[in-house]
């Protein structure tokens, strides 16, 4: 009895070890692949911060065969040696997302055609000559960005029925990078949001010419606050704007819409919401394609069109983050969440109204939107770049 339950143990256990040197073979031969990141600022900025949540999200989700290189604080115009050191460290996908990348990104992905390159909020992947290899995305952010005027008309039109402010001095400030497309279709979807609630505001626009710059974003604030914006929005990257809300010290108060970030904790008495993007989905389905051999685009659960992408609420793209329950106007979150099926069903054109525009820099580029603008049509990247005529200012 006792030879039979040696037996049996030692066959239980060479059973054991067979399994183990099985699983060890079986995982030897599994893929792996190394992806790297290139990024603009770090996690200080609300911008940078907003990725790296999702490349962290995809590091938990896809597992240990993929492995992650990050590069912080890399210049646009100098972001080329960064770029060619994860080359050499064996990565088979580059993600660099910041617009400025795309001219260099390009140009590396013709010497590379066995390694795969993305920059989000890009624009010229399917821009002559095409490089198979190289890719644009975007969540279609104007949703969120209409979504969060809404948010701040409908506080605007409660202040204007309690007597706080009469409804020509509905005027919202925007403190905004650069005059690209991106960021002027962002602020006309803001404030087209804002005018579906009160059709007198107006609004007043200056940019700071930088992406990230927490004392000028928060002095061009404060300009706006001085000039009669009772709401401040932004389009850039760090949290200036929303602390200059939070200490504004006049009678009316003065009130926030972020991007990005939640900025409740910043300015808990002023920040009414934020909106994002979220680029987790796009991260793991396009690191999947790379890792099993595919193509990026015939991986996505996106609208593609050649080598880019885009996705807004429909795809779980566009976040609206923490509406700030103790001060947003009542009936803000059922009119949110009204939009938001009008936006997965496809029932809402934003860039609709009595509203003509120009471009800030051809004079003879005009356009009439009582026809309608689809916005992200063809490009991930958004393409509205005209100022709407009498109700949006540019301040020098």
């Amino acid at each position: 009895m006792k030879r039979v339950y040696i037996i049996c143990s030692l066959s239980a256990l060479f059973l054991l070890l067979m399994s183990v040197v099985c699983h060890s073979v079986i995982k030897s031969d599994e893929k792996s692949i190394k992806v790297g990141f290139v990024y603009v600022g770090d996690e200080i900025t609300p911008y940078t911060k907003n990725f790296v949540n999702s490349q962290l999200k995809a590091e938990e989700d896809l597992g240990d065969n993929v492995e992650f290189e990050v590069r912080y604080n890399v210049p646009e115009d100098r972001c080329e040696e960064s770029i060619r050191e994860l080359v050499n460290e064996g990565c088979d996908y580059i993600i660099a997302p910041s617009y400025g990348y795309g001219t260099h990104m390009k140009e590396i992905a013709k010497e590379y055609p066995d390694i795969q390159f993305c920059v989000p909020t890009g624009d010229n992947a399917n821009v002559e000559p095409i490089v198979e290899n190289y890719h644009n995305t975007m969540g279609t952010i104007y949703q969120g960005r209409y979504i969060c005027g809404v948010v701040a008309g409908m506080k605007l039109r409660e202040m204007i029925d309690q007597g706080i402010i009469e409804a020509q001095e509905a005027r919202i400030g925007y403190v905004a990078a650069f005059p690209y497309s991106e960021v002027i279709s962002g602020y006309t979807a803001f404030y087209l949001g804002v005018a579906s609630i009160v059709p007198e505001a107006t609004m007043y626009v200056k940019y700071t010419n930088t992406w990230s710059s927490y004392a000028t974003e928060k002095q061009i604030a404060n300009e706006l606050i001085e000039n009669g914006c009772v709401v401040i929005s932004q389009h850039s990257d760090t949290t200036g704007p929303a602390v200059a809300c939070e200490n504004a010290t006049g009678d009316i108060p003065v009130y926030h819409v972020g991007y990005n970030q939640s900025m409740t904790e910043i300015a808990p008495t002023r920040s009414l919401v934020s909106c994002s993007i979220d680029y987790t989905p796009f991260f793991e389905q396009s690191i999947a394609a790379v890792l099993n051999g595919k193509k990026i685009e015939s991986q996505l659960n996106a609208k593609t069109v050649g080598n880019d992408s885009m996705a807004g609420f429909e795809k779980e793209w566009i976040k609206i983050l923490d509406i700030n329950k103790t001060i947003v106007a009542d009936g803000t979150e059922a009119e949110v969440d009204r939009i938001i099926e009008q936006f997965k069903e496809g029932n809402l054109t934003v860039f609709k109204g009595t509203y003509t525009g120009t471009d800030p820099f051809d004079s003879t580029d005009t356009i009439d939107l009582s026809e309608g603008y689809e916005e992200n049509e063809k490009t991930s990247s958004p393409g509205f770049h005209y100022v709407l005529d009498d109700v949006i200012t540019i301040l020098p």
